[in-house]
């Protein structure tokens, strides 16, 4: 493995990053998403709640995007092309600098798995209404849309750790203290 060069942009050791919000926000989001695919049946009314308390926390993380602190700012890191080639790139050539907040890849997996949940959260409250009851193809879409979040939450969750390893930085420790500590 190679190493990482400090990004002179960054500042090095420990790193305050995920604010209090950012940080109970994602792990609401998860107990929601796990219980919800694991736990607690379709069509029960806790799944319904559940999936309507995981669609406002993603509401309330985009307001927080705009509002928040600096590394929770869609505009700390929102995934340009410009950023993701570079990214790509750097990570190809052995030349990663790690990154504060999320990296180009990290921001696109975080709002393509908001998306996903809000997308669930549409399609499960539309089956309750008069117009879509019973309808299949919405139960379907909602079906696929359950298990593509629970694919891109593991690939979410096995990209952490790896890049974590690359960049040795405990990026789950990170996500629990608020604080990325460079090993």
């Amino acid at each position: 493995m190679s190493t990482i060069p400090h990004n002179p942009e960054e500042p090095q050791g420990a790193v305050k990053v995920w604010d209090p919000f950012v940080r109970v926000f994602h792990w609401s989001l998860v107990s929601c998403v796990l219980l919800n695919y694991f736990v607690i049946d379709d069509g029960e009314t806790i799944h319904q709640w559940l999936g309507y308390v995981a669609s406002a926390l993603v509401v309330m993380r985009i307001v927080w995007g705009f509002i928040g602190t600096r590394h929770a700012r869609f505009a700390d890191f929102f995934p340009t092309p410009a950023r993701l080639r570079a990214h790509i790139v750097a990570m190809r050539s052995g030349k990663e600098a790690s990154h504060a907040g999320h990296n180009p890849l990290g921001a696109l997996m975080m709002l393509a798995l908001m998306a996903v949940v809000l997308g669930l959260g549409v399609t499960g409250f539309l089956q309750t209404t008069d117009t879509f009851w019973g309808e299949e193809w919405l139960q379907d879409l909602h079906e696929v849309l359950g298990s593509a979040l629970i694919a891109l939450a593991g690939l979410h969750a096995a990209a952490a750790i790896i890049m974590g390893r690359i960049e040795r930085t405990n990026l789950v420790a990170a996500m629990v203290t608020g604080v990325k500590q460079r090993r």
